[in-house]
């Protein structure tokens, strides 16, 4: 607990976690709810749109998440190299 309040230990890496899988459930959902309608109105357009969410907003989430969680390693590997 003390380091909790300290900030020796970082909880955002966590949270960084948890916000890719919702991001990811967003793109997945989107696209899909986007296919549906392209569907229902029998634009192709619309379809191709959606599978182009999925696969894009999936792949942009995680290079966003993964430049975050990228951050945190810099300052870990600093901070044992600043321990040496």
């Amino acid at each position: 607990m003390n380091k909790f309040f300290s900030f020796e230990e970082m909880i955002t890496p966590i949270i960084i976690k948890v916000l890719f899988w919702i991001g990811l459930a967003a793109s997945v959902i989107f696209g899909l709810i986007t296919i549906f309608t392209g569907i229902i109105e029998e634009e192709f357009l619309l379809i191709f749109s959606g599978l182009l969410t999925i696969v894009v907003g999936s792949l942009l989430v995680r290079v966003y998440c993964e430049l975050l969680i990228i951050m945190f390693k810099i300052y870990e590997t600093l901070k044992q190299i600043r321990d040496k």
